[in-house]
């Protein structure tokens, strides 16, 4: 299985490179994608018109930038609209961003487990997504499953895409710390990782509402955070108000008050 994987990412890199040869503009966004749009992706349902238009064109940037491919499944123009979408979501907030350490992504149709198995029995399979490392670098492996649970359930607080995207944004200096440099401004990194210990205390004392994986370190809590900024943000600013405070200044989105900057 590990080396179809393996041969998997490799395919992925060449077509990837290939494909942006002779690459000279993005796509026009299909029109039956906004009812796509609409149905399935609430922060965009809840955008003005005009911020609707710049989705998509972030949306259409970001399929332009990056390869994605199916692993024993059929791509589907959802599978590439919730992807573009969890990509989009928490950079909204920025006029240009671009995914500089992530060049391609497999979707399985399943969860998987540690060796990338989906297809295993008898062997726990809990994994939704994860953004890849040493010889999977630049990569992300994402769920079917888990993408389509976190856009189809609005009240749980939580999306595997915008997770694993938030990873990435914490990655983008190199280090995945919880730390992400690029958002975040100097005078709030102090204020920021006491605020994460406070908050990740609570929530390993069964004191938080917010989900035990985010107990973990500082970067699983950083991505949990967001999944709850993103999916329930009146929620999180009535309970836990600095912590939303400090995600308002590094997204620099206000999804609580429909004020997304981007």
């Amino acid at each position: 299985m590990i080396y179809t994987i393996i041969f998997g990412l490799l395919l992925v890199l060449a077509v990837y490179f290939f494909s942006r040869i002779g690459r000279k503009k993005v796509k026009p966004f299909p029109k039956h994608w906004h009812p796509l749009l609409m149905g399935h992706v609430l922060f965009y349902r809840n955008l003005p018109k005009a911020k609707q238009v710049v989705f998509q064109e972030r949306m259409m940037q970001f399929l332009s930038e990056v390869y994605i491919d199916g692993v024993q499944l059929e791509l589907e123009e959802l599978d590439k609209i919730l992807i573009a979408a969890s990509a989009v979501i928490p950079v909204f907030g920025f006029e240009e961003w671009h995914y500089t350490n992530l060049s391609g992504i497999l979707l399985y149709p399943d969860y998987f487990n540690e060796d990338l198995e989906f297809d295993s029995k008898g062997q726990l399979r809990n994994i939704g997504g994860l953004v890849g490392s040493g010889r999977f670098e630049k990569q992300m492996i994402l769920s079917k499953k888990a993408l389509y649970h976190g856009f189809a359930n609005t009240t749980d607080k939580s999306n595997t895409g915008i997770h694993e995207f938030v990873h990435l944004i914490d990655k983008i200096d190199d280090v995945t710390d919880g730390v992400p440099e690029r958002l975040l401004k100097h005078q709030y990194t102090i204020p920021w990782l006491k605020l994460i210990h406070k908050e990740m205390e609570a929530i390993n004392d069964n004191h938080s509402d917010i989900r035990k994986y985010g107990g973990t370190n500082e970067a699983e809590f950083f991505a949990v955070a967001s999944e709850y900024f993103f999916e329930r943000p009146d929620l999180l600013k009535k309970k836990h108000p600095e912590l939303y405070k400090m995600l308002v200044e590094c997204f620099r989105q206000e999804p609580s008050s429909g004020n997304n900057y981007g």
